[in-house]
């Protein structure tokens, strides 16, 4: 087939759009979509300057989301004085299958000349993956406990970091995989915490204009997420299938490969079942990020100042902001201890 645009070769057909996209126009569109998520969240907060510049953590696994979102925020942004980067790459501890992802996120970060930092679970928890999948004290799939300590490194070290916010290398599929397991759960406070955590807009200015304000659009501002550096995005809008294309087209070190502990059953049913509708109804991970955004705004307007913000406390072992005594980490740390 050939690109629409240009009547070269075609690499890709966009069902979605009805787009054939040569080697060329597919980066192109790829890359105007993450640089539009920038602008339209509003990642460059107009107080950002060469003097006082905002300072991004980027979370680079040395997987492809990661890879192309730091590849592409680099070649937006490196000769940005109002913009400092950051790579933030954890191992967890997976014999073989991480210490080759660290090897891509250090090969990139040296091709691109930006700092990057690598911290352990061993380090950090005395505890490493492989390990913990062994003894499962409270027996759940290896992603649970993953998830919570990858999460908290995240957000104790963009802190430490000076980070204005965290970015992510979350795509489309991602994030409609994370909508619909919201909805089937029920889970409305959850839809409100994803809307505030990473996919509202952010309210830097001391005003917002006055076209915001009358659509009733909800931003995201420094005092919801006080207690958290914000999280931001920007590959969202990106399917999986064109961020790996693109990882290969721009031959960017990404370690493909999926994680030999990997078993989280439910998203990878709500996984299939996407595929499958996106295969007979071409635009539907888009058209459910488009309706569950607008209402996930509205949902928060409605969580905002209620007793769920009100309980945040301190954890007694670390200090972490949790809704309990204890931190979900600590409690699966000191669980993991007691094996």
């Amino acid at each position: 087939m050939e690109c629409t645009k240009c009547g070269r070769e075609a690499v890709m057909h966009a069902a979605y759009s009805g787009s054939h996209l040569c080697e060329e126009h597919l980066r192109e569109s790829v890359e105007r979509r993450v640089r539009r998520r920038v602008r339209e969240d509003d990642l460059v907060p107009r107080s950002a300057t060469p003097e006082d510049p905002e300072t991004w953590v980027i979370g680079l696994s040395g997987g492809k989301d990661s890879v192309v979102l730091t590849h592409i925020l680099d070649e937006t942004f490196a000769e940005d004085p109002r913009i400092e980067m950051i790579a933030l790459t954890i191992h967890e501890g997976i014999e073989g299958y991480r210490d080759e992802s660290v090897s891509a996120c250090e090969e990139l970060a040296e091709d691109l000349e930006m700092q990057h930092e690598l911290v352990s679970y061993e380090e950090e928890f005395g505890v490493r993956m492989d390990d913990v999948v062994e003894d499962d004290p409270e027996n759940m799939a290896a992603c649970a406990y993953c998830g919570v300590f990858r999460r908290d490194l995240l957000s104790k070290y963009a802190e430490e970091l000076g980070a204005d916010k965290l970015l992510t290398g979350h795509n489309l599929d991602d994030e409609a995989q994370t909508a619909l397991m919201n909805f089937l759960e029920g889970d409305v406070s959850q839809i409100a915490k994803h809307f505030d955590a990473s996919l509202g807009p952010f309210d830097d200015s001391e005003a917002q204009s006055d076209s915001d304000s009358e659509s009733g659009q909800r931003s995201r501002s420094r005092t919801e997420t006080e207690e958290f550096v914000p999280r931001a995005k920007p590959l969202r809008d990106v399917p999986e299938k064109e961020v790996a294309l693109y990882a290969h087209l721009a031959d960017l070190p990404a370690h493909i490969t999926e994680c030999p502990h990997s078993s989280e059953a439910y998203r990878g049913e709500i996984q299939e079942l996407l595929l499958k509708l996106e295969e007979n109804h071409p635009g539907t991970r888009h058209s459910i990020m488009a309706g569950y955004e607008e209402l996930a705004g509205i949902v928060a307007d409605e969580y905002e100042g209620t007793d769920q913000e009100a309980d945040l406390g301190e954890c007694e072992e670390c200090g972490a902001t949790t809704t309990r005594d204890k931190c979900r980490k600590c409690a699966l740390l000191e669980s993991l201890a007691a094996v």
